[in-house]
């Protein structure tokens, strides 16, 4: 009697001692993550990012004036894509695929839940907007030259290294600034922006570590500073002035939504517009007519012509002059055809092509991982779609 007594006394102290294992466990992890930086608890609890993002975080509107609907082809959509195609393009889980030629919508197609009026977070392609918006500010005499110092607007940018940097190097990725580019590691200082609360914290604790002007280096910062810029050159929120002198002046037909760093806080310029196809197709086509819609010069042709043409004073990483970066803008050289187009994290690719006097807008949810120079590999193949496309049109 007095042995099984023993065994149950045993047992129930393992048990308590197992429960107490895991409840001081369970403490543990929760102390972790309520210790964890906000933007590591945004990345355990949203995960990676997606076209729907704006969702999930704060936004201002970008509004929309007067709508001017789309001409579309009487031959829209008559041209089919072959198999072959189609499954090259459906293995990138497309969510939308538009071609404009001719100021006309010739081809368009939605996968999943999308329509024309659904929102997609455009990623980076939201920094050759930013790279416009500088063009328009230029042109209003609200930037006194390309060449000015950066730090004549952000006084954190006024001393030191820094003071070096001119708006002309944010805008062809050359500001020689600290900032690790990496989108796969949750610890990157590109990760702790996109799911962040203070970007002119980041911003501001950035240093020069390559001389500014030389060289071509990817940097997601230099369009969040340009947008910065462009604020205190303003006077306004980067989404009042994109409103006021971009996205009303071209006929947007849906409010677009540009996401924040907190609520009330700075737009995430350098990803985050989030806005239709259709919509963001008049961006290309404002490209395409030379910085012209409906008459009226939204921005200078003579700026965008430079926008549009590689920074070939720069080098890239092998020492080579640069041949595929612009203004914010990239560019390809596609059958001797040089093609300026914006480019976004999941595959968003707003295509002018000058030659076929059309633009093509694919967005998706992934892309190529596979480069060829610069550029990933899917776009050679959406290339190949709409020039298929616009030749049997």
């Amino acid at each position: 009697m007095y042995y099984c007594h023993s065994i149950e006394i045993d047992f129930q102290h393992t048990r308590m001692k197992k429960k107490f294992i895991l409840a001081s466990l369970i403490f543990v992890i929760i102390l972790g993550y309520l210790l964890l930086p906000p933007y590591l608890i945004n990345v355990l609890t949203h995960g990676n990012p997606g076209l729907d993002d704006y969702a999930f975080f704060n936004n201002r509107t970008v509004a929309a004036g007067k709508p001017q609907p789309w001409k579309e082809s009487k031959t829209k959509n008559h041209v089919v894509l072959p198999d072959s195609l189609l499954v090259q393009m459906e293995a990138f889980d497309p969510a939308a695929f538009l071609i404009i030629q001719n100021e006309e919508i010739i081809y368009e197609q939605y996968w999943d839940d999308f329509t024309e009026h659904t929102l997609s977070n455009s990623f980076s392609a939201a920094k050759s907007i930013v790279g416009l918006m500088v063009g328009i500010a230029l042109d209003e005499g609200l930037i006194d030259s390309l060449n000015q110092s950066v730090g004549d607007f952000l006084p954190a940018y006024a001393t030191g290294e820094k003071k070096n940097i001119r708006i002309r190097d944010l805008l062809t990725m050359s500001s020689g600034l600290n900032w690790g580019e990496a989108y796969t590691s949750p610890f990157s200082v590109t990760t702790q922006a996109y799911y962040g609360d203070d970007l002119p914290a980041l911003m501001n604790g950035l240093e020069v570590i390559d001389t500014p002007g030389k060289k071509n280096n990817y940097l997601s910062s230099n369009a969040e500073l340009l947008a910065m810029v462009l604020t205190r050159a303003t006077g306004k929120t980067l989404s009042e002035y994109a409103s006021e002198k971009l996205w009303k002046k071209i006929g947007a037909s849906d409010d677009a939504l540009w996401s924040l760093d907190h609520e009330n806080g700075i737009e995430k310029a350098f990803c985050c517009f989030n806005s239709s196809a259709r919509d963001i197709a008049r961006v290309g086509q404002l490209v395409l007519n030379k910085g012209r819609w409906k008459g009226n010069q939204v921005v200078s042709e003579k700026y965008l012509t430079e926008a549009t043409t590689p920074a070939r004073y720069l080098l890239d990483d092998h020492a080579k002059p640069v041949d595929f970066y612009g203004f914010q803008w990239w560019i390809i050289n596609y059958r001797a055809q040089q093609i300026p187009y914006m480019r976004g994290l999941l595959g968003q690719y707003v295509f002018v092509l000058p030659d076929q006097n059309a633009v093509i807008v694919r967005l998706g949810y992934k892309r190529s991982k596979i480069y060829i120079g610069e550029h990933t590999e899917d776009i050679y193949m959406y290339l190949k779609v709409g020039e298929y496309i616009l030749a049997e049109h």
